[in-house]
């Protein structure tokens, strides 16, 4: 295994849940490789072959080489990555609730997503995402943010920031986001590493 952290990921771009470790880890400047597989009728080749080289243990993406371990499932990947580097995560532990309650809440929002990517149903664009976005508000707005614990961020906040972004590339984002949302998205693409990371991604589109 690496020394160097090293991201596995399928080459969709923005789309799906390895985005969101790709951002964590350079929000937190974290020096990695990226290593990128094709998502066509190769895949299910490589997939059996990154299982073969302990790579991934499901055969799915993403997982991180980091500090000689394998870590995989992105959610569980971002608890652990924030509680290694001592950050991005609550202090306290009603605060960690509240950042493990939220990235639930995302968890249940990326099932219907990723039913929505071959379509999306009406109950989706006007019912799913209204009522998850406004849920999710709501743990913002009691700490005034931008962030979900105010002034500082945490492995959810880049959960959430997700969603938004992934409802915006297939169209599905409510007519109207509650100000707690739109509050948070500006902030986190004003930090400077995702800044940076957002622009260039953006110039390859």
């Amino acid at each position: 295994m690496s020394t160097k952290p090293v991201y596995h990921y399928l080459a969709i771009g923005r789309l799906g849940r390895g985005e969101v470790v790709r951002l964590f880890l350079q929000d937190a400047g974290i020096d990695f490789d990226e290593k990128r597989y094709p998502y066509d009728d190769t895949w299910p080749a490589a997939s059996a072959k990154l299982q073969k080289e302990g790579l991934s243990k499901t055969g799915k993406l993403p997982s991180v080489e980091y500090k000689g371990k394998l870590l995989t499932q992105h959610v569980p990947t971002l608890r652990y990555l924030a509680r290694d580097l001592g950050k991005y995560d609550g202090e306290t532990n009603e605060e960690k609730y509240i950042a493990d309650v939220v990235s639930d809440l995302y968890i249940d929002w990326r099932s219907a997503w990723v039913k929505a990517l071959s379509g999306a149903s009406d109950e989706y664009k006007t019912k799913t995402t209204v009522e998850y976005y406004k849920l999710v508000a709501e743990y913002y707005a009691q700490s005034g943010g931008p962030y979900l614990l105010g002034d500082r961020i945490t492995y959810a906040d880049f959960a959430v920031f997700q969603s938004w972004d992934n409802d915006k590339r297939i169209g599905t984002l409510p007519a109207s986001l509650p100000a707690e949302i739109t509050k948070l998205v500006e902030a986190m693409s004003q930090r400077p590493n995702i800044a940076a990371y957002l622009k260039e991604n953006e110039a390859k589109a």
